[in-house]
Order: C-alpha cells, then structure tokens, then sequence
C-alpha cells in the first residue's frame, strides 16, 4: 500500500455471533494486514505520535520493524517504555491520543497504532521469547526495596519501570487476583483474560514480587511498610468507590453500580454455572452513563440474555465519552441509546423490585467545565422506560481505605489523594501515588503514565536519599 493509503479495518465477530459468548470481539491484524497497514505511516520526523502517548512509545520505530517484517523486534520496542503492549493495544482510546495527532488524521484517517501494538504484542507470544535475558540497568540498587499498592495499570508500570532500574519490587493486591480494574472492570471480549495473565507474568520476569490477598490498610499500613525496611511505597489502588445519583428509588432490589455488576462477573464469574456468584439475568435492562464501563455493562447484559438494553444518556451523541469503537460495537449488537435523557426517580413494584424508571428529557446548553454542552431539563417532559434492572455507570471515586487509615495523607474533599505532579509524591515523604486513586476513574494509559512519573520520582528520590550517583 502506498504511504498514507487507506486504513485498514479491524477484523471482528460478527455480531449475531459475540452476543452469545464472551468470546475476544477484535481478531486483530493478519500479518499480511499488519505490513500493509505499517505501509502507511509516514515515520514523521517530528514525531507527533510520540508526544500524544503517556507512556512515549517510539511508534515510529516499532512501526518500521512491523514493516520490516520482524513484529517480534517490534514487540521489544514497545517494551522499552510500555510493559503491557497487548493490553494497551485493546484497550487504550488511541483515537484521542496518539491517532489523533497522527499527520494522516488531518486528512484522513490515522494510521491504525493501537492495532498495529497490538498485534506486535500477540505475534511476540506466539512466537515465542525474543531471546533476550532481562538485566536490570543497575543491579547494585537491588538492596533497595520498593514495594507497590495495587496491581492495576498503575502499579504494574510503577513496578515494571523500577525493577528495570534494578530495585527490588514487591506488588501488594487485595485480591485473590491480579488485574484491578483490568480484570475487574474490562469484559474478556475487550480483554481476554489469558491476555492479561501473560502480561502480568512479563512483568514478574522482570523480578517482580507479587504478593495476592494482602489488603493494605488493615493488618498492615502504609506507614508500616517503610517502617519495615521499604525505601519507598506507591499507592496504585484505583477507583473502586461507585458514584449514584441520589435520585428517590435508587435502593430498589435490581439497581447495580456498573463496578458491582462488572466485578460479579468479570472476576467472581456470575455468568459461568460452576460459580455461585448471584446476579439477576435481566429481560429489559437501562444502563445510566455513556462512557466506557457503561458500554461494557449494556453488552455485558446482552451476553447473559437480556432481551432488551438500553442505555440512557443526559446528553448527545456528540458527547458520548466512550471509545468511538466500543459505541460501534454496542449499536451492532442491538444496544438502544436514549440519548438527551435523564432519570428523575426509580419507580419499584409491591416486592421492592425496580419496574420503571421516570425520565426528564433534556437538551443542551452552553458548554460546562468539562467542555462538553451542559444538559437542561424539558419541563413537563416527563416520560417511563420500563425495566427489571438498571446499572448506574457514573464512574468511581478513589478506593477510601488507604486515606482512611493513614491520617497524615492529604486528599481532595472528594476522596483523590494530592500528589506533587512532577514526581508522584504524596503529603507523606517516600510515599507517592497515581492512577484512578489521585484522578478519580479515567483511562488505563493514563494510570499508566502516572505509575511512570511515579517511578522516576522514587528512583530520584532514594537516589536523594542515599546520595548515589545520577
């Protein structure tokens, strides 16, 4: 194809076929797909890419190697910076980040770079090792002890950065799994779990420590991982705090917060009939929100036998922040969008169960803080959208229970731990954090980000401490 050609498209199920399993929905690029679309990038000098990661991969590079016909070597660029390419390659909204300051999407469409990641990624595994043994860059920090909260995004790029300078990392998880919100919160046909296993055990080849079970805050607090030998501890335990909308009803039986509903069956297996992990199989369900976890929750409950889902939104189409390509996804799977609504109360039947939800209809405004046109209510617009389940998926706050038993840490009102943003520390010296627990729920690549910011800002800083050599 000749440079700056058109795009290739991602290879999916159809969708008569996904909504009856939880089978992978993106097949991903066939090698002969992958060259030519690496064809198309114009490996700019400048390299705007780059500067559009978090996590500044040289996409450029690893782009030319797929070109090149070695995705393998690809793989080891990515690698470089990024210890979770397959992950990222699935999950990250590329479109607003890397894709789109990509010179072709001034014209036309960008060049495919969470595909092209992804499929790097994959052809590395299926290949085999690259050969090359992991040597930390200075392994006389290995006396130097490191131990990380949480083995979401964040602390899993935290971990990943500081074992490759050398220090000796050990993860904390509080659950029996490892993940966070990437086994909790992203269905397998987004995320496959082998996938997410096999990223983890990269970063445990690292020399990576994971410890499962172990819920910091309780037995053990953060002030007591210094106090017993850690030169540093990053806080990465996420958002898992789920917002409502204080509406009356909102306590009816049938009502889940989209973390709940998702946890129940991305980790404790709902749908699966060899575990006894309750949750109603709903006949018509309503999904409040419409960015990410909404569109997964409304698909979710598609592939367990709703008969009907809709998703309910106080804004337009146009303000939708969920991946263009998971909106796609869900409209071909026969998901409804109620666009330019919002519930006003949930109305219940004689056995306390959620049967209805009564909505205001809404139109848009002058743009809010957050850009987008702020919704206004119709008055005398009232209407019902019958239902036996609603998943409220209005995002999470920061997990209280760190800043709830370590007084000395300071937060926003709101529940976000404060960070210095240049190198990740917190109120607490030789304590830093990031992720959803400083933000609030936002993007994988993002936590990811923040976890690297996070590693340099401890390496400086017990290289401070102990007066080594830069």
């Amino acid at each position: 194809m000749a440079k700056g050609g058109p795009r290739n498209p991602m290879p999916k199920l159809p969708p008569e076929v996904r909504i009856r399993s939880f089978d992978e929905v993106a097949l991903g690029f066939s090698e002969e797909q992958a060259i030519d679309e690496a064809e198309r990038c114009l490996d700019c000098k400048n390299k705007p890419c780059v500067s559009g990661c978090p996590v500044n991969i040289d996409i450029p590079g690893f782009i030319k190697l797929i070109r090149e016909g070695d995705p393998v070597a690809a793989a080891r660029v990515i690698k470089r910076t990024n210890a979770l390419p397959a992950i990222c390659g699935r999950v990250c909204p590329q479109k607003e980040q890397c894709e789109k300051v990509c010179v072709l999407s001034k014209k036309g469409e960008a060049v495919a770079i969470g595909a092209l990641e992804r499929f790097a990624a994959d052809r590395e595994a299926e290949l085999g090792s690259s050969g090359e043994q992991f040597r930390p860059e200075n392994p006389e920090l290995s006396k130097y002890s490191v131990a990380v909260v949480g083995s979401g995004p964040a602390g899993l790029t935290a971990a990943s950065d500081l074992a490759r300078m050398g220090y000796s990392v050990t993860i904390f998880e509080a659950l029996h799994k490892t993940g966070g919100v990437l086994r909790y919160g992203i269905p397998e046909f987004r995320l496959p779990r082998h996938i997410l296993d096999r990223e983890v055990e990269y970063v445990r080849s690292l020399g990576v420590k994971i410890l499962t079970d172990v819920v910091i805050g309780k037995a053990v607090g953060v002030k007591d991982l210094l106090r017993e030998g850690f030169e540093a501890v990053f806080i990465g335990t996420g958002a898992g705090t789920p917002k409502f909308l204080g509406i009356p009803g909102e306590n009816l039986s049938g009502i889940y917060s989209g973390n709940e509903w998702l946890t129940r069956i991305n980790l404790m297996r709902a749908h699966e009939s060899d575990y006894a992990t309750p949750i109603k199989v709903p006949k018509r369900a309503c999904v409040i929100g419409a960015g990410n976890t909404a569109m997964d929750c409304a698909r979710t409950a598609l592939r367990l036998g709703a008969r009907e889902v809709t998703i309910v939104y106080r804004r337009g189409r146009a303000e939708m922040p969920a991946r263009a390509e998971e909106i796609e996804n869900a409209e071909e799977e026969g998901v409804k969008f109620q666009l330019l609504t919002n519930p006003k109360r949930f109305l219940g039947d004689q056995r306390g169960a959620v049967r209805a939800i009564e909505c205001l209809k809404m139109e848009l405004g002058e743009p809010d803080e957050s850009g987008r046109r702020r919704p206004i209510p119709v008055p005398g617009s009232e209407f019902q959208i019958e239902c036996d389940i609603v998943i409220v998926a209005l995002g999470q706050n920061p997990n209280p229970l760190i800043r709830m038993t370590t007084p000395e840490l300071k937060t926003e009102p709101w529940g976000g731990i404060i960070i210095d943003p240049r190198t990740g520390m917190t109120s607490i010296p030789g304590v830093f954090a990031g992720g959803d627990v400083v933000t609030g729920e936002a993007t994988v690549i993002a936590a990811m980000g923040a976890g690297k910011v996070a590693a340099a800002g401890i390496n400086n800083f017990i290289r401070e401490k102990h007066n080594l050599d830069r």
